[in-house]
């Protein structure tokens, strides 16, 4: 698959405001998965599907750090890149796992309006399940 031509748009200061549209995200997931199969030589989102589900994990993990440090320290500006650098790694990883953006909002639907702590219990694995001798973590 070719890569398509982009039509140039104004790149936003990071802190600039945008009207609150989260379909942004659909249309990114769009462009990633449209990506896969393509040459990884054109395209970034392809080099990194090509390279497999760890490389794409592991670029996950990296952007989610450099959002936390950011964060840590304070920046804004910062926080703001780095959740976009976040945001983009995590489509292409959705990509890469079959996950289409749709499952991930129906989600988020069925927890609106539950109790965060309600919602963590009921997901909590019963230690009779666990395997013997382990214990949760985290």
């Amino acid at each position: 698959m070719a890569k398509t031509a982009r039509t140039a748009r104004p790149r936003r200061t990071p802190g600039a405001t945008a009207p609150a549209d989260g379909t942004i995200l659909d249309r990114l997931w769009a462009t990633v998965e449209s990506r896969k199969g393509a040459d990884p030589a054109l395209s970034h989102s392809a080099r990194l599907l090509a390279r497999g589900t760890a490389k794409v994990a592991q670029k996950l993990g990296e952007e989610a750090v450099e959002a936390v440090i950011e964060a840590t320290r304070g920046n804004r500006d910062g926080v703001i890149a780095e959740s976009a650098d976040l945001l983009y790694h995590l489509m292409v990883v959705w990509v890469d796992a079959g996950i289409r953006p749709g499952a991930v909002w129906a989600e988020l639907e069925r927890r609106q309006g539950v109790s965060g702590i309600a919602e963590k219990a009921a997901r909590a694995q019963p230690a009779a399940r666990r395997l013997p001798g382990t214990r949760k973590v985290w």
